[in-house]
């Protein structure tokens, strides 16, 4: 998807216009005008020089944005400043200003016979002359709603600030012709009064400082709506500290290749994504992953652009750079989501795309029908031109993008990143969440849970022993129990004459007697299990615990059980999503017993055991005749379910 700058828009009528001038293009198959960040996405094989041309020959201007999101951060962070907001206060400053000398004279004086200057006094012709001289200064500091629209009009596609213009421009020219009736009625001597030939001066400039108002609350609500993105691409590096030809140089972030050594002191910003190659120190991750707590970094272990560097001194090779690293693909993912629009924000656009020609129409329907019924001019024109101010607020056109823009940039801040804005308001229509078990709900990895020593034997001798056998085996069981035993800080003992006697177990020789390990039918081959053993075992099993049994020298050392344990955190994630009145259902492939275990300590609504991978996509659709459906995965066998599912996670 190409990305573009756009100028010019001021309304959901604007974008309309744009989106529809670029999607007419021949070879164009898709184009998304954002009005929040005056960005506009297009695919297809049209070229940049025709849809830079279309979207002028609509009246507004385009360019081609840079390709590469890291390269550019700099540059893409300075376009999302706000710099709209202190034009527009300026304006409604100056407007305010001399909005108030006219509104003390023209309602001040007129009404409440407020004192005025001497050559004002009983004059009615200079009390107007005063009015258009103090209203053609605001029409002039706000001629750009004037421009706008008569640009609008002329490419015959009206847009919001066609009915500031019409509005005032109506108000302004109506009292222009009053006052030269006064004029020439004072001339021929008659009596002239304000009160019976009233002007609407102070309307003319009401309407377009109190649209300038509501445009400076709008572009205040786009600054704080893209804080969320620019502190996104203000994590991005500048530069970088390389090793070349032993001496150390420092480069812009850009101009870092794969394969360079890199240097990253305490205090500074990773630049590139790499790998430790030498040092030590604690990474804060929490601009990328969200975790609050650093992460402890050692040689083989990888770094991301944007990470901090908090405490040692880091040697580092570059593997991905620019636009491939995780911080850059995070940014364009945001920015695409940004460029993207949601089905009910182009319902906003169709409906804008023809509100301010229906609007027109009824100002006009609205004074023709006044002045049918026999009221004066002055009446009806009051009436269309309520009709036209009333009508200019373009929160249809803008709430929708600032809303999208919000929840796309505070999940991004919070590590949650949505591909399209159709992504994101599929979420909010999420009545049920299908979780995969293993590596979603639980760890994904196996652990020791239970320990038993047999009697006479000490925790710390049975652990010792289960740890110098398993040593040697790769099996994710053995992984477990040395991981448990290395926690724990024992020293783990060699064995001699290892074998593995897969499905069964494990035997080998420590201090020249059999030291064995596996499954109870295995173990009965070197001792006798006890009761209390196989009570123990047996509840294991019940709860979706593998038992394992180990013996040395003939006499039983005790069991362990081993299981995917649950994160710490899913039964909270669980109750959150219950809460928001949604129903949890974990899928599993494990047998029903595993499984109930799981889903009861997650506190999941429902369970569906034995579910094979090739199975779980039919049971989304199962799923989904109770509504949208939402999938949280992480395997690879998940991938159907999640291209089924309403939104994949």
């Amino acid at each position: 998807m190409e990305q573009y700058n756009v100028t010019g828009m001021s309304c959901a009528a604007c974008s309309a216009r744009v989106e529809k001038a670029v999607s007419a293009l021949p070879g164009v198959t898709a184009c998304s005008v954002n009005l929040l960040t005056h960005s506009m996405g297009v695919e297809g094989t049209a070229s940049p020089a025709a849809v830079v041309a279309a979207v002028e020959g609509a009246g507004y201007g385009a360019s081609l944005k840079a390709a590469a999101p890291a390269a550019q951060t700099g540059a893409a962070s300075d376009s999302l400043k706000d710099v709209e907001s202190p034009r527009l206060l300026k304006r409604l400053v100056a407007s305010l200003a001399f909005l108030l000398v006219l509104m003390y004279i023209s309602m001040g004086h007129t009404m409440w016979h407020w004192p005025v200057p001497a050559f004002l006094h009983r004059n009615p012709v200079a009390v107007g002359l005063a009015q258009l001289l103090l209203t053609a200064v605001v029409l002039v500091i706000n001629q750009r709603f004037f421009i706008s629209g008569a640009k609008s009009l002329w490419h015959r596609a009206p847009n919001m600030d066609a009915l500031v213009s019409l509005g005032a421009g109506a108000s302004f020219l109506y009292s222009t012709v009053v006052l030269f009736i006064m004029a020439d009625r004072l001339a021929a001597g008659e009596a002239v009064d304000l009160h019976t030939m009233p002007l609407y001066y102070e309307s003319a400039a009401m309407i377009v400082t109190l649209i300038t108002l509501g445009k400076l609350l709008e572009a205040r609500s786009k600054g704080k709506t893209t804080n969320a993105l620019k502190q996104l691409l203000d994590l991005s590096p500048k530069t970088a500290t390389l090793e070349r030809d032993g001496a150390e140089v420092t480069v812009a972030a850009e101009q870092v290749r794969p394969g360079d050594v890199f240097l990253v002191r305490p205090g500074e910003a990773v630049p590139v994504d790499g790998q430790v190659l030498d040092g030590a120190s604690a990474v804060n991750e929490s601009a990328l992953t969200g975790e609050s707590i650093p992460v402890d970094k050692q040689a083989g272990d990888p770094v991301s652009a944007g990470t901090l560097n908090q405490s040692g001194f880091l040697r580092c090779r570059a593997t991905r750079v620019g636009e491939n690293t995780t911080l850059a693909q995070i940014i364009q993912m945001v920015s695409d989501a940004a460029a993207t629009k949601a089905p009910i924000a182009k319902l906003a656009d169709r409906v804008s795309g023809v509100f301010v020609p229906a609007v027109i129409g009824l100002a006009l329907l609205t004074a023709a029908i006044w002045l049918l019924v026999g009221q004066t001019a002055g009446f009806a024109l009051a009436r269309g031109v309520s009709v036209l101010v009333i009508s200019c607020p373009c929160a249809l056109g803008l709430a929708t993008p600032v809303a999208i823009m919000v929840g796309g940039g505070v999940g991004a801040k919070n590590g949650i990143l949505f591909k399209t804005a159709l992504s994101l308001e599929a979420a909010g229509k999420v009545r049920v969440v299908a979780l995969d078990k293993t590596g979603t709900i639980t760890a994904g990895q196996p652990a020791v849970t239970d320990l038993l020593p047999a009697e006479g034997v000490s925790s710390q001798e049975l652990v010792t022993l289960a740890c110098a056998l398993e040593k040697n085996s790769e099996h994710p069981l053995a992984r477990a129990v040395l991981a448990y035993g290395q926690a724990a800080g024992y020293e783990v003992p060699a064995v001699t004459d290892f074998a593995a006697a897969p499905g069964n177990g494990l035997q080998a020789v420590y201090n020249g007697l059999p030291l064995a390990g596996g499954n109870r039918e295995w173990i009965s081959r070197f001792a006798p299990v006890g009761s209390e053993l196989l009570a123990a075992a047996a509840n294991w099993a019940a709860q979706g615990k593998t038992p394992l049994f180990f013996a040395y020298n003939g006499a039983l050392l005790g069991a362990m059980a081993v299981a995917d344990v649950i994160k710490p955190d899913s039964p909270a994630a669980v109750a959150q999503l219950r809460a928001m009145g949604l129903q949890v259902v974990m899928l599993t492939g494990d047998r029903q017993e595993t499984a109930q275990a799981i889903g009861a300590a997650a506190g999941v609504d429902e369970i569906l055991a034995q579910v094979l991978p090739a199975d779980k996509e039919a049971a989304v659709r199962t799923l989904q005749q109770r509504g949208p459906v939402m999938m949280v995965g992480d395997g690879v066998n998940d991938a159907p379910a999640l291209t089924r599912a309403d939104v994949g996670v």
